[in-house]
């Protein structure tokens, strides 16, 4: 869903208004949260692949990246 910002609700907000939030998500993605972290990211089914692709275009900058370097950057983040 690129260019549009996700909403961010608390796991009882979306316990107590669960079909509005399904509702929501079908067109823009929800971050539930549980004691103020990150816990689920709802998203519609039909992701838009082009959107996808475009958003991952340009992350890897050179050919000499490899996998190695990938895990090494993802467990760097964490």
């Amino acid at each position: 869903m690129k260019g549009v910002l996700a909403i961010i609700i608390t796991a009882t907000e979306l316990k107590t208004n669960i079909g509005k939030y399904l509702r929501l998500a079908q067109t823009q993605d929800i971050i539930v949260t549980k004691n103020n972290k990150p816990i689920v990211k709802l998203t519609s089914i039909k992701e838009n692949k082009l959107d996808i692709f475009d958003s991952l275009v340009g992350i890897i900058e050179d050919d000499s990246y490899t996998l190695e370097d990938a895990r090494r950057d993802r467990l760097g983040r964490q």
